[in-house]
This record gives structure tokens, C-alpha cells and sequence, in this order.
């Protein structure tokens, strides 16, 4: 805790007052149908380019083609059961990954010598790539979920140890002054000020850190599985089955969009008295 007081507690430039927004005329709601614009419109041009020629089937089938064969798997079972599979192995691996990278964020960020300690081990294991680590893997893990589930929770360490730590270092010194002032015990100050305080650069490491789990996770379904719709993608493309591929990309784009929606809500739930997201709202 003194290595955290003591660095934060050197004098820096005082911020500019952050720039409000211009409100939109069409309020909240008229915001987000104009966030689905461009997308709806690219799907519109992709189908019509599909039923003029311009696009061949087994370059890139129609939407419409699309959403037939989404309609078949879910008929046949299939593709909620390979979805489940796949959300189950993302939360499992978020939560221990997401876990393990805010304690570890949390201690570096508090202490100097932590930081000496343990960041640059951590820095050099994040410049693994996946891939280079997937044969280790399959030793350590075999081919069960275990594996998966340890590739998913290691994309998602980084982000929220990197982002925990940068929240903590920047917490304003003249609020742990004041609250020293005030009589506050370390503990509170840590619970009241500091990680309130870090708080906007955590959750921003868990918006993302929830693409990076999708992104490992595709890797982690390359491993030999019978389920998935990392599998669903593998198996398609060994029958030539591009309306299958493209709808497993559509699924990881969707659940990446949905993902990215709990993360804000739960930024404007969690940061209601933060000006810059009180502007947000209000604006």
C-alpha cells in the first residue's frame, strides 16, 4: 500500500475537463436502430449481389441461404447443442482467466516489488502466440475440455491484469490524500476510493477481454472435439460446406456484438456517478 500511495501521490498535470458530447435528436433509441444501419444495409447488398450472380454459392451463399441452413441445424439439434458446448467452454474460461488477471492486476498494481516480480513473467508468457502453445497443450491436457478451457482463460488474463493495473496507478492522488485526511483505514480506501477509482479501466479490459476469449476459443475447437462451433466449422470445411462456414462466422459476430452489449450495460450500471458516463447519459 505505500508503493501505491507514494507513486501516486507525485504531482502531475491537472486534466482537461472532458468534452461533452452533442446530443442526438433522436435520443437513446434513435441511436442504436442507427447503429444497426450499416450492417442491415451490407447484408442487403450481399444478398442482392448473391441473386444477380455477382457472388458464386460456393464463394459466398446468400444471406437468405444463410439462415436455411442455420433453420436445418437447429431442426436436427445440432447447432444449439454445438453452441451450448461452446458458451459453456467462454464462461468457464473468462471466469477463471478473468479472475486470476484481477488478483494478479490488483497485486502489481498496489506494490512495486509485486510488479518487479511478477510483471515481466507475465509479459513474456502474453507474447506467446496461441498456436505456438497448442502442442504443449495437448500434452498437459490431452484432448479434453480442460485444454480448451485453459487457452480461452489465458487470452483472457492479459487484458484485465494489463487494464487492472493501469486503473489502479492512475487513481487520482489528491482523493487517497483525502482520504487519509478523513480518517480512513487502508482497507476502506482501497474498497472506497482506489478501486472505484480503477474501476472505467477495469471494465474496459473486460469488454476486451470478451472478444479475446472468442478469439482463443476458436483456436481452443481446433483441438480434436466432437462439439463446438468451432467443430462445426472444421467439419464444414472438410465437406466443402461454405453456407455452414459462414454461418459459424455470423454466430461469433453476434455473439461478440451481445457480449459487447452486457459489457456497456453493465459500465452505465457500474459507473452511474462517473462524470464522463454521467455525460454519456444525459446527453
Amino acid at each position: 500500500m505505500a508503493d501505491l500511495t507514494e507513486d501516486l501521490n507525485t504531482p502531475r498535470p491537472l486534466a482537461s475537463a472532458p468534452a461533452r458530447p452533442r446530443a442526438f435528436a433522436g435520443g437513446d433509441r434513435g441511436l442504436a436502430l442507427l447503429s444497426w444501419a450499416v450492417p442491415l444495409f451490407l447484408v442487403l447488398v450481399w444478398e442482392l449481389a448473391a441473386r444477380v450472380g455477382w457472388l458464386s454459392p460456393q464463394v459466398l451463399p446468400a444471406p437468405s441461404k444463410v439462415a436455411q441452413t442455420a433453420w436445418a441445424l437447429i431442426g436436427q439439434g445440432r447447432l444449439l447443442s454445438d453452441l451450448g458446448a461452446s458458451l459453456l467452454r467462454a464462461a468457464a474460461g473468462f471466469v477463471i482467466g478473468g479472475s486470476l488477471g484481477f488478483v494478479l492486476g490488483t497485486v502489481v498494481g498496489f506494490s512495486r516489488l509485486a510488479e518487479a516480480l511478477l510483471d515481466r513473467s507475465v509479459q513474456m508468457v502474453r507474447a506467446i502466440p496461441f498456436l505456438a502453445l497448442l502442442p504443449l497443450v495437448i500434452v498437459w491436457f490431452g484432448v479434453d475440455e480442460g485444454g480448451k478451457v485453459f487457452l480461452v482463460a489465458l487470452g483472457v488474463l492479459f487484458p484485465i491484469y494489463i487494464n487492472t493495473v493501469l486503473g489502479i496507478r492512475q487513481v487520482d492522488p489528491k482523493l487517497i490524500e483525502l482520504g487519509r485526511v478523513t480518517g480512513l483505514s487502508r482497507w476502506t480506501l482501497v474498497r472506497r476510493i482506489v478501486l472505484p477509482g480503477a474501476l472505467p479501466s477495469i471494465l474496459a479490459g473486460v469488454r476486451y477481454a470478451l472478444a479475446v476469449a472468442w478469439l482463443a476459443l476458436v483456436i481452443a475447437e481446433t483441438l480434436a472435439t466432437t462439439t463446438g462451433i468451432g467443430y462445426l466449422a472444421m467439419d464444414a470445411r472438410e465437406f466443402l460446406r461454405t453456407d455452414v462456414i459462414v454461418l459459424t462466422i455470423v454466430i461469433y459476430a453476434l455473439i461478440g456484438v451481445a457480449s459487447d452489449m452486457v459489457a456497456r450495460a453493465l459500465e452505465r450500471r457500474q459507473l452511474a456517478w462517473h462524470p464522463n458516463y454521467a455525460a454519456r447519459r444525459s446527453a
